[in-house]
C-alpha cells in the first residue's frame, strides 16, 4: 500500500492483525489451561455490569484490543480515547469508572494549569502496558518514501520548537550522511488536547534539552511556566490534532507531505508509516521495538512505597540517559487509575467487571502487546498490578499462577526475557555511519533516500 494512500493509511497492519487473531484464538482454546479455575468462572458468568473508562490515546490500541477480547466472557467495556488529561478529569468528576493516563494526577503542575486534587485513598495507579513515543513522518524523494530517517534529540527539539524549518537543514543531514533529503518545509504536528503523549515528550525535552525548551517557552509567552506540560504551546506553522489517531491521520494523508508528529509506536505500525530512529546516549539510533523498550525500562525508577499515593508511578530520567546501545530514550509505561471507593458512577457491581477485565489484561492480555506495537510488563509490575486489583471494591479475587500468564518478558530466573534477548543495533545505526537501507516502524521497505548502510551484522 502506498504510504500516502488516503483512507487506507490507518488500517491495522495485516501481519499484526493476523497475529492478534491467532493469539486470541489460542487464548480462547486454552484459557482454562493458562489460568485454571479463574478462566472457567469468567467464561461462565453472564452477570457482568457494563463499565466505562476514558483517557489515554497512547495506550488506546492496547485497551481496545483487550476490551474486544473480553466480550467472549460477557464483559462490556466502553472506552473513550479523549486524552490523559480528560480521562483524569472525568475520573475526578465521577463520570467514568476508570481512567487511563500516561502520567499521574498533576497535584503540583509546573505549567500554570490548575492542580488536580483527587481525594486521598480514592484511587490507585496500575501500570498496564509499556511502549515508545515516536516521531512518525511523511517524506518522499521523487515520489517514493524516505523510510530510514534518523534524528538526534537536539534536532527533534529544534524541529518542535521552530528552530529547524526545512528537511534538508544541515543538522538533519549530519544525522543522515548520504541520505537524499528534499528542500521542503517541516510541518510539526502536535496534540490539540491535554495529552499524556505531550507530557512525556515535553518532560524529555525539559530534562534533556532544557535550554532549547526554555527558550521556546519564553518565545510563546510561557516563560517560567512550561517545563513538562500536557498542553503543547504552538507556533505558527504547526498543526494541532486531537488524539494520537488525529496526529497519525494528518501525517498519513497526501496533504501531510513534510509533516512529522509524535504518537505511540502502534499508530505508525497500523498506518504503515516510518518513524525516525532516535539517537541514544550510547551513540546509536534506535526505534522502540518491544525488545528495545524492555531494555530501556530496566532503568525506570518505580515508586515502591505502598504508602505513597504515587505508588507504582515512574521516573524516567535514567531511561533518557541509559548507555545501553539498544536503549530507546522515549520509552515509558501507561497507567490505569483504579477506584478504591464506591464513588460517582462506580459501584461494587461494576467493581466485579473492572476486576475481571483487569485480571485479563494483566495476565493474558500482555501476550498480545508485541503484536500491537507495545512491550509487555515485566513480572514485578504484573505482580504489583495483581495486588492492586484486589483493592477494587466488589472485585472477585482470582488466584492466578503468574507463571502461566505466558508473558514474553517472564523467565525462570526472574529476569526480563525480552531485555535479555534483545538484539544489538547494526553498525549502520551508529552515529556517523550512513543510515541503514531498511525502513522503520510500519514501513520497513528500502528507503528512497538511499544511504550506504545496511549491514545485517550487529555491533
Amino acid at each position: 500500500m502506498p504510504l500516502n494512500t488516503p483512507g487506507g493509511a490507518l488500517r491495522r497492519a495485516p501481519a499484526l492483525e493476523s497475529r492478534a487473531r491467532l493469539v486470541l484464538a489460542l487464548l480462547t482454546l486454552f484459557g482454562t489451561v493458562l489460568l485454571g479455575p479463574a478462566a472457567t468462572a469468567a467464561s461462565a458468568d453472564p452477570s457482568y455490569t457494563p463499565i466505562s473508562g476514558a483517557g489515554s490515546t497512547w495506550a488506546e490500541n492496547a485497551v481496545d484490543e483487550w476490551r474486544r477480547d473480553v466480550t467472549q466472557y460477557g464483559m462490556r467495556i466502553s472506552y473513550s480515547g479523549t486524552g490523559s488529561s480528560d480521562g483524569r478529569r472525568q475520573f475526578l468528576n465521577g463520570t467514568v469508572d476508570f481512567a487511563v493516563s500516561d502520567i499521574p494526577f498533576q497535584t503540583h503542575p509546573t505549567d500554570g494549569s490548575a492542580p488536580e486534587n483527587p481525594a486521598s485513598g480514592s484511587y490507585a495507579y496500575m501500570p498496564i502496558v509499556a511502549g515508545g513515543t515516536v516521531f512518525m513522518y511523511h517524506l518522499t524523494v521523487g515520489g517514493k518514501a524516505v523510510t530510514n530517517l534518523r534524528l538526534s534529540g537536539d534536532v527533534v527539539t529544534k524541529i518542535f520548537t521552530g528552530v529547524v524549518k526545512f528537511w534538508d537543514d544541515p543538522v538533519i543531514k549530519a544525522d543522515n550522511p548520504g541520505l537524499q533529503l528534499p528542500h521542503r518545509s517541516i510541518v510539526p504536528v502536535v496534540r490539540s488536547d491535554g495529552s499524556g503523549s505531550t507530557a512525556q515528550f515535553t518532560m524529555w525535552m525539559a530534562d534533556q534539552h532544557k535550554a532549547l525548551w526554555n527558550a521556546y517557552c519564553g518565545k510563546v509567552g510561557r516563560a517560567g511556566a512550561c517545563g513538562a506540560t500536557s498542553n503543547y504551546p504552538t507556533l505558527s506553522g504547526m498543526i494541532a490534532q486531537s488524539g494520537d489517531l488525529g496526529v497519525a491521520g494528518y501525517v498519513a494523508q497526501g496533504y501531510g507531505e513534510g509533516a512529522i508528529g509524535y504518537v505511540n509506536y502502534s499508530y505508525a505500525l497500523n498506518a504503515h508509516f516510518p518513524v525516525a530512529k532516535i539517537l541514544n546516549h550510547a551513540g546509536y539510533y534506535t526505534e522502540p521495538t518491544p525488545q528495545n523498550v524492555a531494555v530501556s525500562l530496566l532503568k525506570a525508577k518505580i515508586n515502591t512505597n505502598k504508602d505513597s499515593p504515587d505508588y507504582l508511578t515512574q521516573q524516567l530520567g535514567a531511561v533518557y540517559t541509559d548507555t545501553d546501545r539498544r536503549n530507546y530514550p522515549l520509552s515509558s509505561y501507561s497507567y490505569m487509575i483504579l477506584p478504591l471507593k464506591v464513588q460517582g458512577t462506580f459501584t461494587a457491581t461494576k467493581g466485579k467487571t473492572l476486576g475481571a477485565f483487569s485480571y485479563y489484561f494483566m495476565c493474558q492480555g500482555q501476550q498480545q502487546a508485541p503484536s500491537l506495537g507495545y512491550s509487555p510488563l515485566p513480572i514485578n509490575l504484573v505482580q504489583a498490578g495483581l495486588d492492586q486489583i484486589r483493592r477494587i471494591p466488589g472485585v472477585q479475587t482470582q488466584s492466578i499462577d503468574i507463571k502461566h500468564c505466558n508473558n514474553p518478558t517472564f523467565s525462570p530466573d526472574g529476569h526480563n526475557r525480552l531485555a535479555q534477548t534483545a538484539p544489538y543495533p547494526k553498525p549502520c545505526d551508529r552515529q556517523g555511519a550512513a543510515p541503514c537501507l531498511t525502513g522503520t516502524g510500519g514501513a520497513t521497505n528500502a528507503s528512497a533516500g538511499g544511504g550506504k548502510g545496511g549491514s545485517n551484522a550487529t555491533s
